[in-house]
């Protein structure tokens, strides 16, 4: 399920309204592919796709795979796996949020073995994403990531 909330106007944007979308989740199974897919979905309806160009569809796989790694996380490191995906979409940025209900704070590591799965995810969100953090939420905690809207390029060269 899905709901849209709130109109927020802030003086460093072009005014319009903020979006959001929420999926909770009832435990890990299927909790990564039901995200992307509620994802795509989501930004299909805020016009990030189709894609004019290459560059949009990149920027798009990328918050795809940014979604994929805090869900993945919080299905690997917490006990129940995620509560909540949150997307906010604003005009000018997305904002990712993950809830879920361990307190412990994620930390990226100073380097994963290339050799060995896992401890990469942070690292990929880390480059991908414009900014990331996490606070306690609720007696668990909030994973967050932002992104700027993809630039739509015009035909003029």
């Amino acid at each position: 399920m899905s709901s849209v909330t709130g109109d927020r106007r802030d003086g460093d944007r072009p005014p319009g309204p903020e979006q959001t979308r929420r999926l909770p989740f009832a435990g890990s199974a299927g909790a990564v592919q039901r995200s992307r897919d509620f994802s795509r979905q989501a930004l299909l309806s805020w016009h990030w796709l189709p894609t004019a160009d290459e560059d949009q569809r990149l920027a798009v796989e990328d918050v795809l795979l940014m979604v994929s790694e805090l869900v993945t996380n919080a299905c690997l490191h917490t006990p129940g796996g995620p509560r909540e995906l949150r997307l906010r979409w604003d005009g000018d940025r997305l904002r990712v949020e993950v809830a879920d209900a361990s307190p412990v704070l994620p930390r990226l590591r100073r380097s994963a073995d290339p050799g060995r799965p896992g401890g990469h995810g942070l690292r990929v969100v880390d480059r991908l994403s414009r900014a990331w953090g996490a606070q306690p939420e609720d007696g668990g905690k909030l994973v967050w990531l932002e992104v700027p809207a993809p630039v739509v390029r015009s035909g003029r060269g």
